[in-house]
Protein backbone atom coordinates (compact mmCIF):
# COMPACT_ATOMS: atom_id res chain seq x y z
CA UNK A 1 0.00 0.00 0.00
CA UNK A 2 2.42 2.25 1.02
CA UNK A 3 4.80 1.28 -2.17
CA UNK A 4 1.76 2.26 -4.30
CA UNK A 5 1.10 5.41 -2.53
CA UNK A 6 4.80 6.03 -2.73
CA UNK A 7 4.67 5.22 -7.06
CA UNK A 8 1.22 7.52 -6.93
CA UNK A 9 3.19 10.48 -5.13
CA UNK A 10 6.23 9.92 -7.28
CA UNK A 11 4.30 10.11 -10.96
CA UNK A 12 2.21 12.80 -9.53
CA UNK A 13 5.25 14.92 -9.10
CA UNK A 14 6.57 13.90 -12.44
CA UNK A 15 3.64 15.05 -13.98
CA UNK A 16 3.48 18.47 -12.30
CA UNK A 17 7.36 19.11 -13.35
CA UNK A 18 6.35 18.33 -17.01
CA UNK A 19 3.69 20.38 -16.77
CA UNK A 20 5.50 22.93 -14.85
CA UNK A 21 8.63 22.61 -17.51
CA UNK A 22 6.23 22.83 -20.76
CA UNK A 23 4.63 26.22 -19.15
CA UNK A 24 8.05 27.89 -18.55
CA UNK A 25 9.12 26.64 -22.17
CA UNK A 26 5.77 28.24 -23.55
CA UNK A 27 6.27 31.76 -21.29
CA UNK A 28 10.17 31.04 -22.22
CA UNK A 29 8.85 31.08 -26.08
CA UNK A 30 6.48 33.86 -25.47
CA UNK A 31 9.11 36.27 -23.81
CA UNK A 32 11.43 35.46 -26.91
CA UNK A 33 8.86 36.34 -29.58
CA UNK A 34 7.21 39.72 -27.90
CA UNK A 35 10.96 40.65 -27.15
CA UNK A 36 10.65 44.10 -28.98
CA UNK A 37 13.17 45.15 -31.58
CA UNK A 38 15.75 47.84 -30.76
CA UNK A 39 16.05 50.40 -33.03
CA UNK A 40 19.19 52.56 -34.25
CA UNK A 41 18.93 55.49 -36.51
CA UNK A 42 22.49 56.44 -37.39
CA UNK A 43 22.21 60.00 -39.72
CA UNK A 44 25.75 61.35 -41.01
CA UNK A 45 25.81 64.73 -42.02
CA UNK A 46 26.19 66.57 -45.15
CA UNK A 47 27.08 63.07 -46.63
CA UNK A 48 26.75 63.15 -49.92
CA UNK A 49 24.93 60.29 -52.09
CA UNK A 50 28.49 59.29 -53.66
CA UNK A 51 30.46 59.38 -50.42
CA UNK A 52 29.92 55.80 -49.87
CA UNK A 53 31.95 52.81 -51.34
CA UNK A 54 29.25 50.24 -51.95
CA UNK A 55 27.89 53.35 -54.05
CA UNK A 56 30.77 53.71 -56.43
CA UNK A 57 33.40 55.96 -53.97
CA UNK A 58 36.62 55.24 -55.69
CA UNK A 59 38.92 56.79 -53.04
CA UNK A 60 37.35 56.62 -49.64
CA UNK A 61 37.27 53.60 -47.77
CA UNK A 62 33.57 52.65 -46.37
CA UNK A 63 33.88 48.84 -45.72
CA UNK A 64 31.36 48.69 -42.49
CA UNK A 65 28.72 50.61 -43.70
CA UNK A 66 29.08 48.68 -47.44
CA UNK A 67 28.49 45.64 -44.71
CA UNK A 68 25.06 47.00 -44.26
CA UNK A 69 24.57 47.49 -47.72
CA UNK A 70 25.66 43.88 -48.40
CA UNK A 71 23.77 42.40 -45.72
CA UNK A 72 20.61 44.46 -45.57
CA UNK A 73 18.29 46.74 -47.49
CA UNK A 74 19.39 49.98 -49.90
CA UNK A 75 16.89 52.54 -50.74
CA UNK A 76 17.38 53.38 -53.98
CA UNK A 77 14.60 56.73 -54.09
CA UNK A 78 14.96 58.06 -50.42
CA UNK A 79 15.12 61.89 -49.74
CA UNK A 80 15.90 63.40 -46.27
CA UNK A 81 13.75 65.87 -44.66
CA UNK A 82 15.50 69.25 -46.35
CA UNK A 83 18.47 70.35 -47.61
CA UNK A 84 20.12 71.87 -44.62
CA UNK A 85 20.16 70.03 -41.15
CA UNK A 86 17.84 71.30 -38.79
CA UNK A 87 14.75 70.97 -40.68
CA UNK A 88 15.72 67.69 -41.30
CA UNK A 89 15.72 66.54 -38.04
CA UNK A 90 12.85 68.28 -37.38
CA UNK A 91 11.06 65.85 -40.16
CA UNK A 92 12.30 63.16 -39.04
CA UNK A 93 11.18 63.50 -35.03
CA UNK A 94 8.11 64.47 -36.38
CA UNK A 95 6.97 62.37 -39.32
CA UNK A 96 5.89 66.35 -40.91
CA UNK A 97 7.64 67.39 -44.16
CA UNK A 98 9.14 70.94 -44.24
CA UNK A 99 5.53 72.25 -44.85
CA UNK A 100 4.11 71.06 -41.85
CA UNK A 101 6.79 70.57 -39.23
CA UNK A 102 7.77 73.29 -36.92
CA UNK A 103 11.36 73.94 -37.61
CA UNK A 104 12.28 74.81 -41.57
CA UNK A 105 15.41 76.94 -41.21
CA UNK A 106 18.61 77.07 -38.89
CA UNK A 107 17.96 79.79 -37.09
CA UNK A 108 19.87 80.62 -34.32
CA UNK A 109 19.78 81.31 -30.55
CA UNK A 110 22.59 83.56 -29.16
CA UNK A 111 25.06 82.86 -27.22
CA UNK A 112 23.64 78.97 -27.72
CA UNK A 113 21.41 76.80 -29.45
CA UNK A 114 19.21 77.32 -32.05
CA UNK A 115 15.45 77.91 -32.11
CA UNK A 116 13.18 75.40 -30.36
CA UNK A 117 10.99 72.71 -31.38
CA UNK A 118 7.72 73.09 -29.39
CA UNK A 119 6.95 70.10 -26.97
CA UNK A 120 3.03 70.46 -28.17
CA UNK A 121 3.71 67.94 -31.11
CA UNK A 122 4.73 64.47 -30.48
CA UNK A 123 8.69 63.14 -31.45
CA UNK A 124 9.58 59.88 -32.51
CA UNK A 125 11.64 59.59 -29.23
CA UNK A 126 8.36 59.97 -27.16
CA UNK A 127 6.48 57.36 -29.04
CA UNK A 128 9.20 55.08 -28.02
CA UNK A 129 9.14 55.92 -24.70
CA UNK A 130 5.45 55.09 -24.61
CA UNK A 131 5.89 51.97 -26.15
CA UNK A 132 8.49 50.70 -23.43
CA UNK A 133 12.09 51.87 -25.41
CA UNK A 134 14.88 53.63 -23.23
CA UNK A 135 15.61 56.56 -25.51
CA UNK A 136 19.11 58.07 -26.32
CA UNK A 137 20.36 60.66 -28.92
CA UNK A 138 24.45 60.90 -29.04
CA UNK A 139 25.73 63.43 -31.32
CA UNK A 140 24.43 66.66 -33.06
CA UNK A 141 21.21 67.79 -31.33
CA UNK A 142 20.78 71.76 -33.24
CA UNK A 143 16.49 71.68 -32.28
CA UNK A 144 16.50 73.69 -28.74
CA UNK A 145 18.72 74.53 -26.40
CA UNK A 146 19.41 73.42 -22.45
CA UNK A 147 15.87 73.87 -20.68
CA UNK A 148 13.55 75.02 -23.62
CA UNK A 149 10.87 72.74 -25.16
CA UNK A 150 13.33 71.78 -27.98
CA UNK A 151 15.49 70.22 -25.10
CA UNK A 152 16.33 66.71 -25.94
CA UNK A 153 15.57 65.34 -22.50
CA UNK A 154 11.54 67.25 -23.47
CA UNK A 155 11.60 66.00 -26.64
CA UNK A 156 11.70 61.96 -25.42
CA UNK A 157 15.04 61.29 -24.92
CA UNK A 158 15.92 59.91 -21.59
CA UNK A 159 19.47 60.49 -22.18
CA UNK A 160 21.71 63.36 -24.43
CA UNK A 161 25.29 63.80 -24.88
CA UNK A 162 26.86 65.66 -27.80
CA UNK A 163 26.86 69.13 -29.30
CA UNK A 164 23.29 70.49 -28.03
CA UNK A 165 24.53 73.69 -30.71
CA UNK A 166 24.83 72.96 -34.42
CA UNK A 167 26.59 76.37 -34.36
CA UNK A 168 29.17 74.75 -32.19
CA UNK A 169 29.72 71.70 -34.03
CA UNK A 170 31.07 73.55 -36.61
CA UNK A 171 34.15 72.76 -34.22
CA UNK A 172 35.38 69.54 -33.84
CA UNK A 173 37.81 70.65 -30.81
CA UNK A 174 34.96 72.70 -28.61
CA UNK A 175 35.49 73.55 -25.65
CA UNK A 176 32.48 71.46 -23.94
CA UNK A 177 30.03 69.16 -24.75
CA UNK A 178 26.40 68.59 -22.93
CA UNK A 179 25.13 65.76 -21.27
CA UNK A 180 21.69 66.28 -20.66
CA UNK A 181 21.96 69.45 -18.62
CA UNK A 182 25.41 69.15 -17.67
CA UNK A 183 27.76 70.70 -19.46
CA UNK A 184 30.85 68.63 -19.56
CA UNK A 185 34.03 70.61 -20.44
CA UNK A 186 37.13 68.93 -22.71
CA UNK A 187 40.27 69.82 -21.25
CA UNK A 188 42.82 71.41 -23.39
CA UNK A 189 40.24 72.59 -25.84
CA UNK A 190 39.06 75.82 -24.58
CA UNK A 191 38.78 77.00 -28.31
CA UNK A 192 42.18 77.70 -28.24
CA UNK A 193 43.94 74.27 -28.18
CA UNK A 194 43.34 70.75 -29.67
CA UNK A 195 43.82 68.25 -27.43
CA UNK A 196 40.47 66.22 -27.27
CA UNK A 197 38.09 65.25 -30.83
CA UNK A 198 34.89 65.95 -29.53
CA UNK A 199 33.06 62.81 -32.07
CA UNK A 200 35.36 60.21 -30.67
CA UNK A 201 34.62 61.15 -26.96
CA UNK A 202 30.44 61.09 -28.08
CA UNK A 203 31.28 57.49 -29.70
CA UNK A 204 32.18 56.06 -26.80
CA UNK A 205 29.06 57.71 -24.62
CA UNK A 206 27.49 55.84 -27.79
CA UNK A 207 28.96 52.54 -26.77
CA UNK A 208 28.35 52.92 -22.89
CA UNK A 209 24.57 53.68 -24.07
CA UNK A 210 23.90 50.47 -25.52
CA UNK A 211 26.32 48.43 -22.95
CA UNK A 212 23.98 49.79 -20.20
CA UNK A 213 20.78 48.85 -22.32
CA UNK A 214 21.57 45.68 -23.55
CA UNK A 215 18.64 44.16 -21.27
CA UNK A 216 15.76 46.97 -22.11
CA UNK A 217 14.60 47.38 -25.79
CA UNK A 218 16.17 50.89 -26.81
CA UNK A 219 15.94 53.23 -29.33
CA UNK A 220 19.38 55.38 -30.36
CA UNK A 221 19.54 58.30 -32.62
CA UNK A 222 23.22 58.94 -33.40
CA UNK A 223 23.27 62.46 -35.57
CA UNK A 224 26.78 61.28 -35.92
CA UNK A 225 28.14 65.10 -37.19
CA UNK A 226 30.72 63.99 -39.72
CA UNK A 227 31.68 65.14 -42.47
CA UNK A 228 30.44 68.36 -41.81
CA UNK A 229 32.83 71.15 -42.16
CA UNK A 230 35.47 72.27 -40.48
CA UNK A 231 38.48 69.82 -42.31
CA UNK A 232 39.64 68.15 -39.20
CA UNK A 233 40.54 64.49 -38.34
CA UNK A 234 43.28 63.27 -35.82
CA UNK A 235 46.76 62.76 -36.59
CA UNK A 236 46.48 59.17 -36.60
CA UNK A 237 46.61 55.88 -39.54
CA UNK A 238 43.72 56.54 -41.23
CA UNK A 239 44.86 60.49 -42.65
CA UNK A 240 48.00 59.12 -42.90
CA UNK A 241 47.12 56.83 -45.01
CA UNK A 242 44.62 58.97 -47.40
CA UNK A 243 47.84 61.38 -47.70
CA UNK A 244 49.80 58.21 -48.96
CA UNK A 245 46.74 58.58 -51.45
CA UNK A 246 46.51 61.69 -52.30
CA UNK A 247 50.25 62.97 -52.23
CA UNK A 248 50.82 66.79 -52.06
CA UNK A 249 47.44 68.60 -52.16
CA UNK A 250 46.58 72.04 -52.22
CA UNK A 251 46.44 73.50 -48.62
CA UNK A 252 42.45 74.95 -47.56
CA UNK A 253 43.55 78.73 -46.60
CA UNK A 254 43.08 79.90 -43.14
CA UNK A 255 40.76 83.03 -43.14
CA UNK A 256 39.86 85.68 -40.47
CA UNK A 257 39.11 83.60 -37.18
CA UNK A 258 39.55 80.61 -38.43
CA UNK A 259 42.27 79.07 -36.17
CA UNK A 260 42.48 77.85 -33.06
CA UNK A 261 43.13 80.43 -30.61
CA UNK A 262 42.12 83.64 -28.43
CA UNK A 263 40.62 85.11 -32.33
CA UNK A 264 38.54 81.86 -33.00
CA UNK A 265 35.50 82.47 -34.66
CA UNK A 266 33.11 79.57 -33.57
CA UNK A 267 31.37 79.75 -37.04
CA UNK A 268 34.46 79.55 -38.92
CA UNK A 269 36.07 76.86 -40.06
CA UNK A 270 40.02 75.98 -39.55
CA UNK A 271 42.28 75.39 -42.37
CA UNK A 272 43.83 72.09 -43.22
CA UNK A 273 46.96 71.41 -45.02
CA UNK A 274 45.77 68.36 -47.02
CA UNK A 275 42.09 68.80 -47.18
CA UNK A 276 41.37 65.65 -49.40
CA UNK A 277 42.89 63.79 -47.35
CA UNK A 278 41.17 65.38 -43.77
CA UNK A 279 37.60 64.91 -45.81
CA UNK A 280 37.83 60.85 -46.61
CA UNK A 281 39.95 60.50 -43.17
CA UNK A 282 36.41 61.62 -41.73
CA UNK A 283 34.35 59.53 -44.12
CA UNK A 284 35.91 56.47 -42.87
CA UNK A 285 35.95 57.69 -39.13
CA UNK A 286 31.98 57.84 -38.90
CA UNK A 287 32.49 54.45 -40.81
CA UNK A 288 35.00 52.90 -38.14
CA UNK A 289 32.01 53.91 -35.93
CA UNK A 290 29.35 52.02 -37.93
CA UNK A 291 31.65 49.00 -37.15
CA UNK A 292 32.20 49.43 -33.65
CA UNK A 293 28.03 49.77 -33.27
CA UNK A 294 28.15 46.39 -35.19
CA UNK A 295 30.67 44.83 -33.17
CA UNK A 296 29.11 45.81 -29.86
CA UNK A 297 25.72 44.42 -30.79
CA UNK A 298 27.15 41.34 -31.53
CA UNK A 299 29.10 41.39 -28.28
CA UNK A 300 26.22 41.72 -26.62
CA UNK A 301 24.07 39.10 -28.68
CA UNK A 302 21.69 42.12 -30.01
CA UNK A 303 22.59 41.91 -33.99
CA UNK A 304 19.85 39.90 -34.45
CA UNK A 305 16.82 42.00 -32.88
CA UNK A 306 18.69 45.24 -33.70
CA UNK A 307 17.12 46.83 -37.03
CA UNK A 308 19.84 49.77 -38.26
CA UNK A 309 18.86 52.81 -40.50
CA UNK A 310 21.70 54.84 -42.10
CA UNK A 311 20.96 57.87 -44.17
CA UNK A 312 22.53 61.45 -44.47
CA UNK A 313 20.56 64.58 -43.36
CA UNK A 314 20.82 66.38 -46.76
CA UNK A 315 23.80 66.24 -49.68
CA UNK A 316 26.81 66.76 -50.02
CA UNK A 317 28.01 70.21 -48.96
CA UNK A 318 30.47 72.53 -50.83
CA UNK A 319 32.18 74.36 -47.28
CA UNK A 320 35.42 74.53 -45.08
CA UNK A 321 37.45 72.99 -48.10
CA UNK A 322 35.09 70.23 -49.13
CA UNK A 323 35.74 69.40 -52.88
CA UNK A 324 32.43 67.34 -53.52
CA UNK A 325 33.63 67.14 -57.49
CA UNK A 326 36.83 65.64 -56.84
CA UNK A 327 35.21 63.32 -54.47
CA UNK A 328 32.12 62.74 -57.18
CA UNK A 329 30.02 63.26 -53.80
CA UNK A 330 26.90 63.51 -55.54
CA UNK A 331 27.00 60.74 -58.06
CA UNK A 332 24.76 61.30 -60.95
CA UNK A 333 22.68 64.07 -59.42
CA UNK A 334 22.47 67.86 -59.24
CA UNK A 335 23.28 70.07 -56.79
CA UNK A 336 24.45 70.23 -53.54
CA UNK A 337 23.31 71.19 -49.76
CA UNK A 338 20.89 74.34 -49.64
CA UNK A 339 19.36 73.11 -53.26
CA UNK A 340 16.36 70.81 -53.89
CA UNK A 341 17.51 69.43 -56.90
CA UNK A 342 18.08 65.56 -56.16
CA UNK A 343 21.60 66.17 -55.46
CA UNK A 344 20.45 68.22 -51.82
CA UNK A 345 18.11 66.12 -50.62
CA UNK A 346 18.52 62.42 -52.27
CA UNK A 347 20.23 60.30 -49.96
CA UNK A 348 21.72 56.87 -49.21
CA UNK A 349 19.32 54.78 -46.97
CA UNK A 350 20.25 51.60 -45.95
CA UNK A 351 18.20 49.08 -43.52
CA UNK A 352 20.03 46.27 -42.13
CA UNK A 353 17.88 43.16 -39.76
CA UNK A 354 19.00 40.33 -39.74
CA UNK A 355 16.70 37.30 -40.12
CA UNK A 356 14.11 39.91 -41.06
CA UNK A 357 15.38 42.13 -44.34
CA UNK A 358 16.67 40.15 -47.20
CA UNK A 359 20.49 40.55 -47.46
CA UNK A 360 21.63 42.29 -50.60
CA UNK A 361 17.95 43.30 -51.33
CA UNK A 362 17.10 47.14 -52.94
CA UNK A 363 13.92 48.65 -52.99
CA UNK A 364 12.82 51.45 -55.56
CA UNK A 365 9.81 52.69 -53.07
CA UNK A 366 10.25 56.16 -52.81
CA UNK A 367 10.80 57.46 -49.36
CA UNK A 368 11.31 60.36 -46.77
CA UNK A 369 12.68 61.23 -43.35
CA UNK A 370 9.32 61.91 -42.73
CA UNK A 371 8.21 58.22 -42.60
CA UNK A 372 10.92 57.25 -40.35
CA UNK A 373 8.46 57.88 -37.31
CA UNK A 374 5.87 55.77 -38.62
CA UNK A 375 7.88 53.12 -39.38
CA UNK A 376 9.52 52.50 -36.25
CA UNK A 377 6.60 53.01 -34.27
CA UNK A 378 5.20 50.26 -36.68
CA UNK A 379 8.70 48.15 -35.64
CA UNK A 380 7.86 48.51 -31.68
CA UNK A 381 3.73 48.14 -31.73
CA UNK A 382 2.93 51.22 -31.14
CA UNK A 383 0.87 53.82 -32.02
CA UNK A 384 1.96 57.01 -34.37
CA UNK A 385 0.14 60.06 -34.19
CA UNK A 386 -2.84 60.60 -36.51
CA UNK A 387 -1.84 63.97 -37.90
CA UNK A 388 1.58 63.27 -39.85
CA UNK A 389 2.87 62.79 -43.27
CA UNK A 390 4.51 60.11 -42.91
CA UNK A 391 3.97 56.37 -44.32
CA UNK A 392 5.31 53.14 -42.53
CA UNK A 393 7.98 50.97 -45.33
CA UNK A 394 7.81 48.29 -42.96
CA UNK A 395 5.91 46.06 -45.32
CA UNK A 396 8.85 46.95 -47.63
CA UNK A 397 11.66 46.01 -45.76
CA UNK A 398 10.05 42.96 -45.02
CA UNK A 399 9.32 42.19 -49.08
CA UNK A 400 5.82 42.67 -48.21
CA UNK A 401 3.08 43.79 -51.63
CA UNK A 402 0.83 45.77 -49.25
CA UNK A 403 3.06 48.60 -49.37
CA UNK A 404 1.37 51.83 -49.84
CA UNK A 405 3.01 54.75 -51.92
CA UNK A 406 2.88 58.09 -51.62
CA UNK A 407 0.89 60.71 -53.77
CA UNK A 408 3.71 63.05 -53.96
CA UNK A 409 6.30 64.20 -51.70
CA UNK A 410 7.05 67.78 -50.66
CA UNK A 411 10.07 69.92 -49.44
CA UNK A 412 10.65 73.85 -48.92
CA UNK A 413 13.50 76.00 -48.10
CA UNK A 414 13.45 79.37 -46.16
CA UNK A 415 17.17 80.78 -47.67
CA UNK A 416 18.28 81.94 -51.29
CA UNK A 417 14.88 83.44 -51.85
CA UNK A 418 13.18 80.19 -50.82
CA UNK A 419 12.68 77.56 -52.53
CA UNK A 420 9.84 74.42 -53.08
CA UNK A 421 10.02 71.26 -54.62
CA UNK A 422 7.79 68.34 -55.21
CA UNK A 423 8.12 64.92 -56.40
CA UNK A 424 5.25 62.74 -57.91
CA UNK A 425 6.32 59.17 -59.75
CA UNK A 426 8.35 60.25 -62.26
CA UNK A 427 7.90 63.96 -61.89
CA UNK A 428 9.86 66.63 -60.02
CA UNK A 429 8.95 70.13 -60.13
CA UNK A 430 11.47 72.81 -58.44
CA UNK A 431 10.57 76.61 -57.70
CA UNK A 432 13.15 79.10 -57.02
CA UNK A 433 12.65 82.76 -55.52
CA UNK A 434 9.42 82.01 -53.70
CA UNK A 435 10.38 85.16 -51.73
CA UNK A 436 12.00 87.51 -53.63
CA UNK A 437 10.47 87.93 -56.97
CA UNK A 438 6.52 88.17 -57.99
CA UNK A 439 7.57 85.74 -60.76
CA UNK A 440 9.00 82.76 -59.25
CA UNK A 441 10.10 80.88 -61.54
CA UNK A 442 9.11 76.61 -62.00
CA UNK A 443 11.13 74.11 -63.05
CA UNK A 444 9.82 70.58 -64.19
CA UNK A 445 11.96 67.45 -64.77
CA UNK A 446 11.17 63.84 -66.14
CA UNK A 447 13.10 61.95 -63.64
CA UNK A 448 12.64 58.51 -65.14
CA UNK A 449 14.48 59.77 -68.35
CA UNK A 450 16.74 62.69 -66.49
CA UNK A 451 17.78 61.70 -63.15
CA UNK A 452 20.63 64.45 -63.00
CA UNK A 453 17.70 66.97 -63.91
CA UNK A 454 19.23 68.58 -67.20
CA UNK A 455 16.63 69.51 -69.06
CA UNK A 456 13.65 71.44 -68.17
CA UNK A 457 10.90 70.99 -69.75
CA UNK A 458 7.96 73.30 -67.81
CA UNK A 459 6.95 74.66 -71.29
CA UNK A 460 6.05 72.07 -72.86
CA UNK A 461 3.94 71.06 -69.94
CA UNK A 462 2.20 73.17 -68.90
CA UNK A 463 -0.61 71.47 -67.25
CA UNK A 464 1.43 69.70 -65.13
CA UNK A 465 3.51 72.45 -64.21
CA UNK A 466 -0.09 73.75 -62.39
CA UNK A 467 -0.48 70.68 -60.79
CA UNK A 468 2.46 70.32 -59.19
CA UNK A 469 2.26 73.85 -58.41
CA UNK A 470 -1.27 74.19 -56.90
CA UNK A 471 0.49 70.58 -54.61
CA UNK A 472 3.17 72.86 -53.73
CA UNK A 473 0.52 75.65 -52.11
CA UNK A 474 -1.57 73.26 -50.38
CA UNK A 475 1.12 71.67 -48.90
CA UNK A 476 2.50 74.81 -47.18
CA UNK A 477 1.26 76.22 -43.94
CA UNK A 478 2.18 79.29 -42.60
CA UNK A 479 5.18 79.50 -40.40
CA UNK A 480 5.88 83.35 -39.45
CA UNK A 481 9.08 82.45 -37.68
CA UNK A 482 10.95 80.81 -40.69
CA UNK A 483 8.81 82.81 -43.50
CA UNK A 484 6.11 83.66 -44.59
CA UNK A 485 5.29 83.29 -48.40
CA UNK A 486 4.33 86.29 -50.18
CA UNK A 487 0.55 85.63 -50.61
CA UNK A 488 0.61 85.29 -46.65
CA UNK A 489 2.38 88.63 -45.81
CA UNK A 490 -0.39 91.36 -44.69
Amino acid sequence: MLKRYTNLVTLLFLSSSLVFTSCSSKEEKIVEVEKKTNIIFILADDLGYGDLGFLGQQYIETPNIDRLAKEGMFFTNHYSGATVCAPSRSSFLTGLHTGHTPIRGNREVQPEGQYPMPDSIPSIASVMQSAGYKTGAFGKWGLGFVGTTGDPNNQGFGEFYGYNCQRYAHRYYPAHLWHNSDKIVLEGNGWVEKAVYAPDVIQKETISFLEKNKDNPFFLFMPIVMPHAELAAPEDEIIQKYRAKFGDEKPHPAGKGTEYGPDLNILAYQSHPTPHAAFAAMVERMDVYVGEVLAKLEELGLAENTLIVFASDNGAHQEGGADPDFFDSNGPYRGHKRDLYEGGVRTPMIAWWPGKIKAGSQSDHISAFWDLLPTFADVAGAKAPDAIDGISFLPSLLAQTEQKEHDFLYWEFHEQGGKQAVRQGKWKAVKLQVFGSKDPVIELYDLSVDIGEQNNIASENPEKVKELEALMNSSHTANPVFGLLPSERK
